[in-house]
């Protein structure tokens, strides 16, 4: 299954971003065997609906769970329309402490 985690920078030590639609990068994890990729957000730095086109994104790559902090309105109806669950992570930690946090089933479903 592929993960996404909102990320400040492009690898699993980076902290991870409380933002969705602003978020610098997308981390997409592989669960399945730990590969991932890092994808630089287009829209990180655009003018109004970033949240839309940035769930674009996760549909492309077949992602079927994200972890951020906050998800937007207009971003969560396209994520719930796609079947993409979504977890609250508080800002601050790594990204690879919000995935295993999410491994360890300790994130709140939002």
């Amino acid at each position: 299954m592929k993960i996404c985690i909102t990320a400040q920078g492009a690898t699993l030590d980076t902290t991870a971003e409380d933002r969705f639609g602003r978020a610098p990068y997308f981390i997409i994890v592989e669960s399945e065997n730990g590969s991932f990729e890092a994808i630089q957000n287009p829209y990180a730095d655009s003018g109004g609906g970033v949240g839309p086109k940035a769930a674009q994104i996760l549909i492309a790559h077949d992602v079927k769970a994200l972890i951020s902090g906050q998800v937007g309105g207009n971003a969560r109806e396209v994520l719930v329309a796609a079947g993409i669950a979504m977890y609250t992570y508080a800002a601050g930690g790594s990204v690879k402490d919000a995935l295993d946090q999410f491994t360890n089933n300790t994130l709140v479903r939002s």
